[in-house]
């Protein structure tokens, strides 16, 4: 995802490989993959992290929430959120190629009451008061087209990022690439939110760090954590006791 003024949109492509669908722009980097065969599903690891959010709130709460995505990606999470969480899901996304690539090859539904993308470059879009304060689940996975660094990644964004937020909200970023720079995206987001607030994975074997942000910190006990990781995998089949063995709050 590319801000319009500084560069020309990339072109958007497909290839397939075997039971699998990935989306490009440009280049050989994925930047998205669906299962010809269940195309609701999370394929990649550091996707099914982004919805680490689930452990802090109660499972029967989930489908009255609102999701709201920066970067369509090749629709995974807006999907998830929409077909199988149940949520009211938005996304925002830059370059229509990409949402038309959504429709035509990655199964994205048309929109409808519970389901809207919008199209507009996220860092302006999510200034506007209209969202502030509706948000339970942002998901932040603003790649440019090379896939070296996040688009927005910095102070002044995450504030905007927090003040989405219901007071039970998280946001949950993929960060990409050298340690030097995760440290440094960890530290904005620790100014915006305050240090207690934010967790983290351990790196993915592909060398993807999910980071999860709390609108309001709290620090669930490990046995609360587990027992909601235990709900999560029997309604939506996400490795979440997994993930409570690898994510932890970045200040303990």
């Amino acid at each position: 995802m590319l801000k319009k003024h500084a560069h020309k949109l990339p072109e958007v492509n497909f290839s397939d490989d075997g039971k699998m669908r990935h989306l490009h722009l440009g280049t050989e980097w994925i930047q998205g993959s669906m299962y010809l065969a269940e195309p609701n599903a999370l394929v990649h690891e550091y996707i099914q992290r982004m919805m680490a959010w689930l452990l802090f709130v109660p499972p029967e709460s989930v489908k009255d929430r609102q999701a709201l995505q920066l970067g369509l990606g090749a629709g995974s999470l807006t999907k998830f959120c929409h077909k199988e969480l149940r949520m009211k899901t938005t996304a925002i996304e830059l370059n229509p190629q990409v949402l038309a690539a959504c429709k035509g090859w990655f199964k994205l539904p048309a929109e409808n009451p519970r389901l809207q993308v919008v199209l507009a470059d996220a860092a302006q879009e999510i200034q506007n008061p209209k969202w502030w304060g509706t948000v339970d689940a942002l998901q932040v996975d603003l790649y440019d087209h090379e896939a070296a660094a996040p688009v927005l990644d910095s102070l002044p964004f995450y504030n905007h990022c927090r003040r989405l937020l219901t007071p039970e909200g998280c946001m949950t970023v993929n960060l990409f690439g050298r340690a030097s720079s995760f440290v440094r995206s960890v530290e904005k987001m620790s100014a915006a939110f305050g240090k207690d607030a934010i967790w983290a994975f351990k790196p993915t074997r592909e060398g993807n760090t999910v980071v999860l942000a709390q609108h309001t910190p709290s620090r669930p006990k490990r046995d609360v954590l587990m027992a909601r990781a235990d709900r999560i995998e029997f309604e939506w089949g996400l490795p979440a006791s997994k993930w409570v063995r690898v994510f932890k709050p970045v200040s303990s």
